[in-house]
């Protein structure tokens, strides 16, 4: 297998299917494209017809959308282990990834994944409403499967990938989050892979002024 990412500290897609390939100890190639440059559109045909990242590259398959790479990992690779065991709990696994993958725009838009840096930003109320949110998917989460182990759902799944860069996000802007929510964030930060991805992103030294959102706080 061949995954192709885009920068560490600004590609918040890159992140999730390189997180489940990574903490299930899975064998693959790692291919990193610059975002910068006019060519950008040009150099990401050559791996997939969206020209976007992430892509999944298997053979003579090609797989677009971090969500749908995980889901095709999980199903050819992890023998379903990517999602939560029982039905109810992967029922709930899923909605809450599908909210994340097609939600949260204000949230998106106003701050931008950027690990390197501390930023200050005013929220909208949109942003502010994602946030809310956000806090309350981990707090139910973590209150119902907490019994199971310190991850959304007890034990790592792809529902921690697709929020792994949400906990990136309320890192660098600071962002206020209640007791369980924190933990949670606690919980991510704690993870060997995630460690090794903040610290790859920290050697970058590539800029991309428009996810430079707001202002340098301490």
């Amino acid at each position: 297998m061949r995954l192709v990412i885009a920068n560490r500290n600004y590609s918040s897609w890159s992140l999730r299917p390189w997180l489940l390939l990574s903490e299930f100890g899975l064998e693959f190639e790692l291919t990193e494209e610059s975002l910068a440059g006019n060519d950008l559109k040009k150099r990401l045909r050559r791996h997939s017809p969206s020209c976007k990242v992430p892509v999944l590259i298997d053979g003579d398959l090609t797989v677009w959308d971090s969500l749908a790479i995980c889901e095709y990992v999980s199903e050819q690779y992890l023998d379903g282990k990517g999602w939560p065991e029982s039905a109810g709990a992967r029922a709930h696994a899923r909605s809450v990834s599908a909210e994340m993958h097609s939600g949260f725009m204000g949230l998106r838009s106003e701050m931008p994944m950027n690990i390197r840096a501390k930023r200050f930003v005013r929220p909208s109320s949109a942003a502010i409403a994602d946030v809310v949110r956000i806090d309350e998917i981990w707090s139910e989460c973590c209150e119902q499967y907490g019994g199971e182990g310190d991850w959304l759902f007890g034990r790592f799944s792809i529902a921690d990938c697709m929020y792994a860069p949400v906990v990136m996000r309320f890192v660098t802007y600071g962002v206020e989050l209640s007791g369980a929510a924190r933990r949670y964030v606690d919980t991510m930060l704690g993870n060997d892979s995630i460690k090794a991805w903040i610290e790859a992103a920290c050697r970058e030294t590539e800029i991309i002024p428009g996810d430079e959102a707001g202002e340098s706080r301490p």
